[in-house]
């Protein structure tokens, strides 16, 4: 990995501790930090870096210091998780054209996904997820992806990156996206054509008061999922004042379950949080909802580390069911309450308690179905 040192500028540690001295508990002494000598990843099995390329909301935008003001939030938050081996590689260095950027996330990720890591990305602007699913394109690997965010940002007549990067990263060739699900959209800014236009290609789209009635069920969502892209916009203005679009949203506590359910996927190996803007935040707590985020998503990666093999069956409960003239098993471990069912194919896909007590009663879950029907 030492080609990715090239794209990266390390971290100013000075003026982001300012004068605070930092204690053995906290993230700045658990971390390695790039912030003179490189750190060695062979060990860190989960690498923070950061991004400040904010073009894509519009041709002259400024670099942002965003990732340096999170983690003058994150970096004073306790570590629970001690065995949780984290590196900060600091930032990718700016390109003349936003391409170049693009083109130098997508490396820098590629490198540290070959290599077994999980990475967290702290953006600049939401379009940068196109850049975060083309590090998978630049190792073949096809992924379920999953963004929340309020917008779908699907607008084909907008110039902006940020408001159409979403058309390029589901009909680009060759496309890499196996599945595609959108959390937390808000209906009054979706067009409804849209949305149908979303369920005929099979995708999943849920509305953030269907989301906020029962969050537990977006659990199995972030537990399949590959690469997941969180946009600030998704919040309540009032929770992150820089979100300028929605005064209706997810709450902090919200944003943080669904972070650690990110994190708690087996499969997950990029989390992205993007749109936050520092100018906007002069208190830093929009800064602090973000770390807190990322501390909910590194608890998540260590709850998921407690969890066992499903091919050690002794650990798991075991339940047969049959729904609509189809046999099936649902599988619920005994570590961590999580469940699992089963497709024709033997094959297995995470799922909720809700989709058990369906099955029981004779009704076809719809998540199995959904995914039934991607499969024809």
């Amino acid at each position: 990995m030492s080609d990715i040192f090239d794209y990266l500028t390390p971290v100013d540690l000075h003026s982001i501790s300012g004068e605070m001295a930092y204690t053995d508990g906290q993230f700045a002494k658990h971390f390695q930090i790039y912030s003179n000598d490189f750190p060695d990843l062979e060990a860190a099995q989960l690498v923070i870096v950061g991004i400040g390329e904010n073009r894509g909301t519009g041709l002259l935008a400024p670099e942002s210091n965003a990732p340096d003001a999170i983690r003058k939030q994150l970096y004073r938050l306790h570590s629970w998780h001690e065995d949780i081996n984290i590196a900060d590689i600091g930032n990718i260095i700016r390109g003349a054209q936003i391409n170049d950027s693009y083109a130098a996330l997508q490396t820098v990720l590629a490198e540290l996904i070959k290599s077994g890591k999980k990475v967290i990305i702290l953006g600049g602007s939401h379009d940068l997820t196109l850049a975060q699913c083309g590090a998978y394109k630049n190792m073949n690997q096809i992924v379920e992806a999953t963004c929340v965010d309020a917008l779908i940002d699907l607008k084909g007549d907008s110039i902006l990156r940020d408001e159409n990067f979403l058309l390029d990263m589901l009909t680009g060739e060759p496309n890499m996206v196996r599945h595609y699900n959108h959390i937390g959209f808000q209906s009054y800014f979706v067009h409804p054509r849209l949305l149908e236009t979303m369920d005929k290609l099979r995708f999943d789209c849920y509305r953030v008061g269907v989301v906020r009635e029962n969050i537990e069920e977006m659990e199995p969502v972030m537990r399949n999922s590959h690469m997941v892209s969180f946009d600030l916009a998704a919040l309540k203005n009032n929770i992150v004042p820089t979100n300028c679009i929605s005064p209706n949203g997810f709450t902090g506590e919200e944003a943080c379950s669904l972070s650690q359910y990110s994190g708690s996927s087996s499969h997950i190996s990029s989390f992205g949080i993007y749109g936050y803007l520092p100018e906007k935040d002069p208190s830093g707590i929009a800064a602090m909802q973000v770390a807190q985020m990322i501390w909910y998503f590194i608890d998540g990666v260590y709850k998921n580390m407690q969890e066992a093999d499903l091919n050690q069956t002794s650990l798991f409960n075991e339940y047969h069911t049959c729904f609509g003239e189809v046999n099936s098993v649902f599988l619920q471990s005994k570590k961590t309450g999580r469940w699992w069912m089963q497709l024709p194919d033997k094959s297995f896909i995470a799922c909720s308690h809700n989709d058990y007590l369906k099955a029981s009663h004779n009704d076809i879950p719809e998540r199995w179905l959904r995914t039934q029907e991607r499969s024809i």
